[in-house]
């Protein structure tokens, strides 16, 4: 627990969580997301998002938590770098492998899976900065 740095892992898991705001808004990937996993507008507009936010958070957070314990007391630099490596190597990687099982389409894959290496590439950025700066 000594490795990890708090302050880095939140602030990830917050801008993640952000990202994650945008990536899926209608402006950006939403809708083509919304279209390549067979949901309706009903279904959006009908799912407990409360609950779905609370859990994203949570998972975010722990997320961010793991990883900034895996990436002990790296830089800006060599955190962003593993932070994307991570993201595409892992989990992407360990996405493709279910999609390919599920048939699920390419441009799911890809808006789904792009937004996980961003993602970790953001906690390895901010991880780094926060043992960088603080």
């Amino acid at each position: 627990m000594e490795s990890i740095n708090w302050i880095g892992a939140v602030v990830g898991a917050i801008a993640a969580f952000g990202l994650g705001a945008v990536w899926y808004s209608p402006a950006v990937f939403g809708r083509r997301w919304q279209a390549a996993a067979g949901l309706g507008d009903d279904d959006i507009a009908s799912a407990p998002m409360g609950r779905t936010f609370a859990i994203a958070g949570i998972a975010s957070l722990v997320a961010a938590l793991v990883f900034a314990a895996f990436l002990g007391p790296a830089g800006i630099v060599f955190g962003t770098a593993v932070g994307a490596t991570a993201g595409v190597g892992w989990v992407a990687a360990s996405f493709a492998i279910n999609y390919a099982f599920e048939q699920k389409s390419l441009a799911l894959f890809l808006i789904n899976a792009g937004y996980h290496a961003v993602q970790f590439t953001l906690y390895g950025f901010c991880i780094g900065a926060a043992n960088t700066w603080l």
